[in-house]
């Protein structure tokens, strides 16, 4: 009896798979900024956790769709600098405020304080910095991977299917 190998969750999927999980983070986000309170900073958590992460599987999603392997996008662990980087280098033009921006949310650990660092939820970047951000890379990653399916499509001849 042969040991099957193990995949790991999401090798599989594909770039468009990727990015609608990416965008209903992005949905929930801003549903949970709604109930967060004014004055009340961890209340906002729920919304940059979701936010945040929705952010890196769109990244993630352009990276596969560009060609880079799940292994190595797997490698960047939660890492927004190194992935805005490869992204950047993939075609991805991003308002130097919103690149800048997710070097921060590296370089400040937004992702582990957000998830693990309650007393330190008032030093996290701005809500509508955050909300910006957001909005900007799924916009720009849902344009680019539209655009190469579009462009795969017109390929294809009668009878061929998408991969």
């Amino acid at each position: 009896m042969a040991i099957e190998e193990r995949k790991y969750p999401g090798e599989l999927a594909s770039p468009h798979q990727i990015r609608g999980l990416a965008e209903e983070y992005r949905k929930a986000a801003h549903l949970l900024l709604q109930l967060s309170r004014p004055g009340k900073p961890l209340t906002r958590a729920p919304f940059r956790l979701s936010a945040i992460h929705a952010i890196e599987l769109y990244l993630t999603a352009l990276l596969l769709q560009r060609g880079h392997a799940p292994d190595q996008i797997r490698k960047m662990q939660h890492d927004l600098s190194a992935r805005t980087q490869h992204t950047l280098a993939a075609g991805l033009h991003l308002r130097t405020k919103t690149a800048a921006h997710l070097q921060t949310l590296s370089q400040n650990r937004e992702y582990l304080i957000t998830r693990y660092g309650p007393e330190l939820a008032a030093t996290t970047s701005q809500v509508n910095r955050l909300t910006a951000t957001l909005e900007e890379v799924a916009v720009k990653v849902t344009v680019l991977l539209g655009s190469a399916a579009t462009s795969r499509a017109a390929e294809l001849v009668p009878g061929d299917e998408f991969s």
